[in-house]
């Protein structure tokens, strides 16, 4: 049969289909149609089989398994820091240039505390490889998740910061109507995809 699965661009490419993909080899009489987009699609409406959701999910009917965790980095090029000094405190941000994306607060935690920062910045962008380009060229601060910013993180591009304030990790879900949760192929197809992404 066919299997409708909708997930967000960045994470969906990167993380999600090549895991489909491998599925299709293993499964060959199943059709997939995978709609990418950042904006969350009507599984009913749509007739999606599954949804693929990423950070704290929305009061809803549909049922939710989690497949995994994302941790969310704030970060800055060292060109950047050399010019404009290293934020030690929550405070400090506002004297420094905050790239933003599609979400209009960062989510940090103090003293056990959750803590909201509304950045500000020159370059607002819903792309997250556009505002992770900008972070590595000196151009601000920068906050995403592991899935962008470790590779960075890892060849010295970025430099980790705030690191006592990181929120606790959120997850990476899949969410399906009531009605699809005896459907064999959804069944399966979360299964697959639980094991793959478990850490």
């Amino acid at each position: 049969g066919l299997l409708r699965i909708t997930a967000p661009v960045y994470y969906g490419e990167t993380h999600i289909a090549p895991l489909l993909t491998n599925f299709l080899l293993l499964y060959p009489e199943l059709e997939l149609d995978l709609q990418l987009t950042n904006n969350k699609l009507d599984l009913i409406q749509g007739s999606f089989d599954l949804a693929i959701r990423l950070g704290q999910l929305e009061d809803s009917s549909f049922i939710a398994r989690k497949l995994g965790q994302r941790t969310q980095y704030v970060a800055g090029s060292p060109a950047y820091l050399a010019r404009n000094g290293t934020p030690h405190t929550l405070a400090d941000l506002s004297r420094h240039r905050c790239l933003t994306g599609t979400v209009d607060i960062w989510r940090f935690m103090d003293n056990g505390k959750a803590v909201q920062f509304r950045p500000e910045g020159g370059i607002r962008c819903n792309s997250g490889v556009v505002m992770l380009d900008a972070a590595c060229k000196g151009l601000g601060l920068v906050q995403l998740p592991d899935y962008y910013i470790m590779p960075k993180l890892a060849d010295g591009s970025l430099v980790s910061l705030l690191e006592p304030y990181r929120q606790p990790d959120d997850g990476i879900w899949a969410l399906y109507p009531q009605n699809r949760h005896l459907s064999a192929k959804v069944r399966v197809q979360v299964d697959y995809l639980t094991m793959a992404l478990a850490p």
